[in-house]
């Protein structure tokens, strides 16, 4: 089992904030979202709320889903973590 630091659970909690600022800008709920683009309700909701990684095909998936493409998922995930944000702190 692998063990999370705290900079990789702050990077999983944002990503979930940002995917549920996108999909609520586009006035749809989870379980309509989850059952109209066949993703998993409960892996969606655990992804929202921060609580399980996001593989990146799931991620792709999502990102399609949505209309918006990664980059700017990434974008927006970036800003939210702020520019000085990093998992190595070490320099």
């Amino acid at each position: 089992m692998q063990r999370h630091s705290e900079k990789s659970l702050q990077l999983t909690k944002k990503l979930g904030v940002v995917l549920r600022k996108i999909r609520t800008s586009k006035d749809v709920s989870c379980t309509k979202f989850a059952y109209q683009f066949d993703i998993d309700k409960g892996n969606l909701n655990r992804i929202e709320n921060g609580l399980i990684d996001c593989k990146f095909t799931t991620l792709w998936k999502i990102s399609e889903a949505l209309g918006v493409k990664l980059g700017d998922i990434i974008d927006a995930l970036e800003e939210e973590l702020g520019s000085s944000f990093k998992l190595d702190d070490e320099e």
